[in-house]
C-alpha cells in the first residue's frame, strides 16, 4: 500500500504524513457498480482514491438520482469531509464507476491532520473548492445547456473519466444519470450517431471525436 500511496499522492503529502496514512489507513477494493456510501448513513471513514473512479450522486424526494461529479485517482470527496468533520449523515451516493481502490482513513486523523500538516489542510481546501467547481459546472450544465448538449458533455466525461472511447453503459443508465427518461436519451441518442459524433453499440456507445 505504502508505494501505491506514494505513486498517487506523494507529489501532494510529505513523507511523514504518508507513512501515517499508510499506518492508519484501511485498504479497501470496490468492484465496479459497487456502492462505497448510500445517502442516510454515517460517514467514519474519509476515502483517499488510488486507483479507478467514483461517480458521486444526489437523489431527489421521488427516488430520483442526478449525477454530480466524477472522482479520480488522487481525489477526494468534499462532501464527505464535511460529513466526518460535521458528524452528519450522508447526503450523496458514491459508486465505483470502475473497479477502484481506496484507502479509508479514520475520522480523528483527519482533524489531527489539519493542524498537524500544512500539505494535508491545503488538500482539504482544494478539495472542497475543486468540487464546488464541479457542482456549480453541474448546476449550469441543467440551467443553460439542451439535454443533447448535456448528454454530449456526459458522454466525453464518462470516456475520459474510463480513458477509453467505448462506453460500457445502457440508455436507462444515462438516463438515471442526467435524471431524464430512457425514451429521450435513446432518441438523443440516435441523433448524435446519425451527426456522426457516436457509434452506437450492444450496450455500449463509441465516441468517435473525444
Amino acid at each position: 500500500m505504502l508505494q501505491e500511496l506514494k505513486e498517487a499522492y506523494g507529489f501532494i503529502f510529505e513523507d511523514e504524513l504518508i507513512e501515517e496514512i499508510n499506518s492508519v489507513g484501511k485498504l479497501q477494493f470496490k468492484a465496479q457498480g459497487k456502492k462505497i456510501i448510500e445517502i442516510g448513513e454515517y460517514v467514519k471513514m474519509m476515502p483517499l482514491l488510488i486507483e479507478g473512479a467514483i461517480k458521486i450522486m444526489r437523489e431527489d424526494k421521488d427516488g430520483d438520482e442526478l449525477l454530480l461529479y466524477f472522482l479520480e485517482r488522487g481525489d477526494t470527496c468534499a462532501m464527505t469531509l464535511s460529513c466526518c468533520l460535521g458528524q452528519t449523515k450522508s447526503e450523496i451516493r458514491a459508486v465505483a464507476e470502475r473497479d477502484t481502490k481506496l484507502i479509508l482513513i479514520p475520522i480523528e486523523k483527519m482533524e489531527e491532520w489539519i493542524s498537524k500538516y500544512k500539505s494535508w489542510r491545503d488538500f482539504v481546501f482544494a478539495s472542497y473548492q475543486a468540487r464546488l467547481t464541479e457542482m456549480l459546472d453541474t448546476i449550469d450544465t441543467i440551467a443553460f445547456m439542451n439535454m443533447d448538449q448535456r448528454l454530449m458533455k456526459y458522454l466525453e466525461d464518462k470516456a475520459k473519466i474510463n480513458q477509453n472511447e467505448i462506453i460500457a453503459v445502457t440508455h436507462q443508465q444515462i438516463a438515471y444519470d442526467l435524471h431524464t427518461s430512457r425514451v429521450v436519451i435513446s432518441r438523443l441518442l440516435k441523433k448524435l450517431e446519425l451527426d456522426g459524433k457516436i457509434k452506437l453499440q450492444r450496450n455500449s456507445i463509441e465516441i468517435m471525436a473525444l
